[in-house]
């Protein structure tokens, strides 16, 4: 049984008070920021969007018929190229470039946190049961 004293709890509200800055701080990022911007331009892209639903739904087919074992590799093919066709628009290239910066930046800020605690802070924040 522990007791939890005042100065743990000013402690608490100090980790809390820092996280939440750091959170507020990542939003204020130059990385951040431009991935907000073209994620925006990708959702409001009517025909972006309906190139992103078809892959999403020839995806979908190909997942079944493997599961079935009826896919081919012609079928692997066409939604290989298919995907690769979405990624060269523009605005998908560039969403998918800011995606990936932003991720490298909050891979660096997990490192920073997890090195004095000796674990993988977003490695162990997200997972349950690991060996």
């Amino acid at each position: 049984m522990s007791v939890e004293t005042a100065s743990d709890t000013d402690r608490t509200d100090d980790v809390d008070e820092l996280a939440a800055r750091l959170g507020e701080a990542i939003t204020d990022l130059p990385v951040y920021e431009e991935y907000l911007e073209a994620k925006e331009a990708v959702e409001n892209d009517a025909e972006l969007q309906e190139e992103i639903r078809a892959f999403e739904r020839l995806r979908e087919e190909f997942m079944m018929a493997r599961q079935a074992g009826e896919a081919t590799n012609d079928d692997l093919r066409e939604l290989q190229r298919t995907q690769q066709e979405l990624h060269e628009k523009p605005k998908m290239s560039e969403f998918l470039q800011a995606q990936s910066e932003v991720e490298l930046r909050l891979q660096e800020l997990n490192e920073r946190v997890s090195d004095p605690l000796a674990v993988d802070f977003g490695q162990t924040a997200g997972g349950c049961c690991e060996d």
